[in-house]
């Protein structure tokens, strides 16, 4: 966990979801990996061939942006895949319930939180992809507000996400917490925009944010 800010007077925490409230590195993987194989079908390539285009622009990408990471929405972009499109890619593609599962100490802790924050979710992932993960770790029912990437068709970062999250819970930016598992993509611009940030590993530091808030 590093802490670069938290605010003085919070109301309100800005979640991440994949990678922040749940720890499985092969669900992360899995649920890039078969967007690019769906992407290496639509084109009519081997699926080594689209991962290694994949990467080398992200890779090239990063070089170009002071090392900045690139979300796989906006990668898509650059090769004729639109938001809108990436949006139906997800809806029908992801499956969280195969390879999450409920987690009660999550739950406890966002029990907790909710009692004194406005808690939110915004993830480069469609509402209804992301409602299937929350329901599948078994927080949808405390995280009922999500902004996601048929919101605004934007993908992380994007600066009108997080105004939407502010604005949603009737609290201004320097009152909100950003918490999420990727710098550059869940953090940087909120913090550059005046909210406060932490970044984790993954759900067993989430664990850990009553006692340190």
């Amino acid at each position: 966990m590093k802490i670069y800010k938290i605010p003085q007077n919070l109301k309100t925490i800005i979640f991440d979801i994949d990678g922040t409230l749940y720890t499985s590195p092969y669900y992360v993987f899995e649920q890039v990996d078969v967007q690019i194989r769906h992407f290496a079908h639509l084109k009519n390539i081997s699926e080594k061939c689209a991962r290694e285009q994949i990467q080398a622009f992200r890779k090239k990408w990063s070089a170009e942006h002071e090392g900045k990471k690139i979300s796989l929405g906006n990668t898509f972009t650059h090769f004729g895949i639109s938001i809108e499109e990436s949006i139906k890619w997800r809806e029908d593609l992801l499956e969280p319930s195969h390879f999450l599962h409920k987690d009660s100490k999550l739950r406890s802790t966002l029990e907790i939180l909710q009692k004194k924050y406005n808690l939110i979710c915004v993830t480069n992932n469609p509402v209804k992809a992301a409602r299937k993960t929350l329901d599948a770790i078994g927080a949808a029912d405390i995280l009922q507000s999500i902004i996601g990437l048929d919101t605004c068709n934007k993908s992380k970062p994007a600066k009108e996400m997080i105004q939407l999250a502010a604005s949603k819970t009737n609290c201004n930016l320097e009152e909100c917490l950003s918490v999420g598992d990727r710098y550059d993509i869940d953090l940087a611009l909120p913090l550059q925009m005046g909210t406060g940030a932490i970044l984790v590993s993954g759900v067993e530091e989430v664990y850990k944010l009553p006692e340190i808030l």
